[in-house]
């Protein structure tokens, strides 16, 4: 197997989404005229160049993934020209020019003793801690309640992207799993643009490529979200259709790190329906916990 580099892997995934985004435009929306000539939707590589008033040969090796630099300005007229929205510009940028650049070493994927207290103390309101590429690293008693037992799951799995995709108990917890899961991914996908190259995120990315069939047909699109609050619908095997709002926190001290928590909504008795998970979650455990001593 042949090594690729970070650099090549970072240009690799700006190639994929340039071509992505210039196929997503219609010559009609940038006031270009239609031809019977034209054999593929979207632009041509001279037409995005035209418009963003670069050469055709840059923009070309741009795509070619050749090792060429870029200005802040001439990204700034290319998202113009493809129409970027704000998330999918900081994707363009961060593939660009790496930027923010990422210290990959500088932080271990350590849960502080504070952060692990404040979990344990926010039951009965699921919540856990993500690392940058979203493996669950700590959790409290109501997450494993409410969403599965991560701690019966095997560590090289314990990650959430991965979980949504091939977890078969929160595949039938979440509602509209198939826009959710796709909406996961394009969360996913902007932390990925940020960590292009890391060797992690690529092992990741090729293994549910591997075991997933959606996860492999919607991986190429490039969508792009930013990660933002949401009130989303469950239907708990213990308690049914359930409304729970969820927001995510960075930590101070290593803001690579996410506390994600979510809180029952009062629509639809959720709250009410979130102890009584959390309350059987209690007596069970202490049931196995008092069963064990016997």
């Amino acid at each position: 197997m042949i090594d690729v580099t970070r650099d090549e892997i970072r240009r690799q995934e700006l190639s994929d989404f340039l071509r992505n985004r210039r196929g997503r435009i219609a010559p009609s929306d940038v006031g270009l005229p239609l031809t019977n000539r034209r054999r593929t939707p979207g632009l041509r590589r001279e037409e995005v160049a035209q418009l963003a008033g670069v050469s055709a040969t840059w923009y070309t090796w741009l795509e070619q993934k050749r090792p060429i630099g870029v200005s802040s300005g001439v990204l700034d007229s290319l998202a113009r020209v493809l129409r970027l929205d704000p998330a999918e510009r900081m994707q363009l940028f961060q593939l660009a020019l790496r930027q923010p650049v990422l210290d990959f070493l500088s932080k271990r994927e350590s849960v502080s003793p504070l952060i692990r207290r404040l979990l344990d103390r926010n039951d009965p309101i699921p919540s856990f801690v993500l690392g940058r590429r979203w493996d669950v690293l700590a959790w409290n008693r109501a997450a494993l309640a409410f969403f599965l037992d991560f701690e019966q799951v095997p560590a090289n799995e314990r990650n959430m992207l991965w979980l949504v995709f091939t977890n078969s108990v929160l595949r039938s917890l979440i509602v509209d799993w198939r826009t959710r899961a796709q909406d996961t991914l394009a969360r996913f996908r902007a932390d990925f643009g940020r960590h292009a190259g890391d060797a992690h995120f690529v092992q990741l990315v090729e293994r549910l490529k591997s075991v997933s069939p959606e996860f492999a047909e919607w991986w190429p699109r490039h969508d792009i979200l930013p990660m933002t609050e949401g009130r989303k619908d469950y239907d708990h095997p213990l308690a049914g259709r359930m409304i729970v709002e969820h927001t995510t926190f960075s930590v101070s001290d290593n803001p690579e790190l996410r506390l994600v928590v979510f809180l029952a909504a009062a629509a639809s008795n959720s709250i009410a329906k979130m102890k009584k998970i959390v309350a059987a979650f209690r007596k069970s455990a202490s049931s196995r916990s008092s069963g064990a001593r016997r």
